[in-house]
């Protein structure tokens, strides 16, 4: 199943896409939504993004994000216990099969890959 979604990445805009991919898993909403939440925290609050989601050739789903600074590449980070922020990308790396990041001119998509849900 495909979907694309062209939004505003804004607070309120999260639950609003986690409820337009409700026919997709947990990992898939899960995931999308610390892409959105990453531009709103990195590149700014009310930046248009594409959200992509469809199925790969190997049975995965890929999620994108697309936004448009090509220059706020995302970070994984180590949060410690007392960090109130910096987990997302870490969360996303342990959910997602694989990620990455394509840069082209005056965007970027941050993807990711999901295994199906068992």
């Amino acid at each position: 199943m495909s979907f694309e979604y062209d939004l505003l990445a804004t607070p309120k805009a999260v639950p609003e896409l986690r409820d337009r991919l409700r026919d997709h898993s947990y990992d898939v909403r899960l995931c999308a939504t610390e892409l959105i939440t990453n531009v709103i925290d990195h590149v700014g609050d009310g930046t248009p993004v594409t959200v992509r989601v469809r199925a790969t050739e190997h049975g995965r789903t890929r999620v994108e994000v697309t936004d448009p600074d090509p220059r706020a590449l995302p970070t994984l980070l180590h949060a410690t216990l007392t960090d109130e922020s910096g987990r997302g990308l870490a969360l996303l790396n342990a959910l997602a099969e694989r990620w990455g990041v394509e840069q082209g001119v005056g965007r970027k998509t941050v993807w990711c890959e999901v295994r199906p849900a068992d």
